[in-house]
């Protein structure tokens, strides 16, 4: 089957492996525009009514938030946590809405981020922030968190507890958007190496589920290897090089889920094969490899870009605290394409190949008031958001 009826069929079949979304409760009352970023969905992401639509703050602001951080070592959570401490925080803080922001890092330990977000509780905290949780294993320290009213946010990736707002990428689209578009880019057939983030993660697994569906419907495609990449370049390509290493036969292209695709790209460079087709996700540094060989691939995405998530879980959580009312329990982000001109828009010439910077969606295109008005009951500029009387 050639390229363009493979697309046509997917647009018509799709529909058959998306969940039902009838009786979802909070999605049904998003406008249609909305709901289209839903279509494509992990059958276990929540969807239904937030407990949080009629939530009140216990106490007046200012706030103290805590960010219980699951891991900090690679270029996408050092920018998360810049935007956080030096944008974010400080504007809060002079508008009198945040006392402090206290940081814990748990080094993917599902164990010690419980302990710190009891502790965070238990010091007296009125929000948590979380991210690349395990989908299940938070969920009871979550629901102590709500019965001291404390409301937890989970960003690019989720938790299934009812007692948590998740604010997050579609990272199943995603997956199915990269690799459809490699599939295309490699002409529908060939050998196709995943470079996953850390497996056993919702956002990673998600991303996975999603780009082997689509791969479904290419059946001259097939995937002949699996590394974790861990979203972190040094250790994606160490994978990499190990697996091209072992294995001599030919790769065609490679889905990489970005924080380490520029570490792929090195991997294959520093192999000795010809480059091919790397599915980009916002990485500067890779970026800058295409903006020097504007012929290495025809687009890129932005999956989940650092600095529009750090603000996208923020604005959802202050929107929260301050009475505004999420309709519901999950609100998602879908990916967004980025082309050459894009990134030679915001990329010189002399770029720098190594860079640890993201290059960010235009503006306000992740995350805007207006896409906010349509998930909250009462909505309102959180900055400039002052207590009733």
């Amino acid at each position: 089957m050639r390229i363009r009826e493979i697309t046509r069929a997917i647009i018509l079949i799709t529909g058959l492996v998306i969940p039902s979304v009838a009786a979802a409760g909070g999605l049904t009352e998003l406008p249609r525009e909305e709901r289209k970023t839903y279509e494509l969905l992990d059958p276990k992401l929540p969807t239904g009514e937030s407990v949080f639509r009629t939530f009140k703050a216990q106490r007046a602001p200012p706030w103290k938030i805590g960010y219980a951080s699951t891991y900090a070592d690679n270029s996408w959570r050092a920018s998360i946590l810049d935007e956080f401490t030096n944008k974010i925080v400080p504007a809060f803080k002079k508008a009198g809405l945040v006392s402090e922001f206290i940081v814990t890092q748990s080094n993917l330990e599902d164990a010690v981020q419980i302990r710190q977000m009891r502790q965070m509780v238990d010091d007296g905290v009125d929000a948590i922030i979380i991210c690349c949780s395990n989908l299940t294993a938070l969920n009871p320290t979550i629901e102590y968190a709500y019965s001291k009213g404390v409301p937890v946010f989970s960003y690019s990736g989720y938790v299934t507890s009812p007692f948590a707002v998740n604010a997050t990428e579609n990272n199943m689209q995603g997956g199915f958007e990269a690799a459809k578009w490699l599939a295309e880019e490699i002409e529908g057939s060939g050998n196709v190496l995943l470079v996953s983030g850390i497996s056993g993660f919702a956002s990673s697994d998600s991303f996975d589920v999603g780009a082997k569906k689509a791969l479904e419907y290419y059946p001259e495609i097939k995937i002949v290897g699996h590394v974790d990449g861990k979203w972190t370049d040094k250790v994606a390509q160490a994978e990499v090089q190990k697996f091209l290493a072992a294995k001599p036969g030919r790769i065609d292209g490679i889905i990489v889920q970005s924080g380490a695709e520029n570490g792929v790209i090195n991997a294959v460079r520093q192999s000795g094969r010809d480059m091919i087709p790397i599915v980009l996700g916002g990485e500067a540094s890779a970026a800058c490899y295409w903006r020097r060989n504007p012929d290495f691939v025809s687009k890129s995405f932005h999956f989940w870009p650092p600095r529009s998530e750090a603000g996208f879980v923020w604005d959802v959580m202050m929107r929260t605290l301050e009475g505004q009312g999420p309709k519901i329990q999950t609100i998602l982000r879908p990916a967004i394409p980025s082309t050459i001109e894009d990134v030679m828009a915001d990329l010189p010439a002399d770029c720098d190949p190594n860079s640890e910077d993201w290059i960010e969606p235009k503006n306000t295109a992740w995350w805007s008031a207006s896409a906010a008005a349509k998930y909250f009951d009462n909505p309102a500029d959180p900055l400039s958001w002052k207590p009733a009387d």
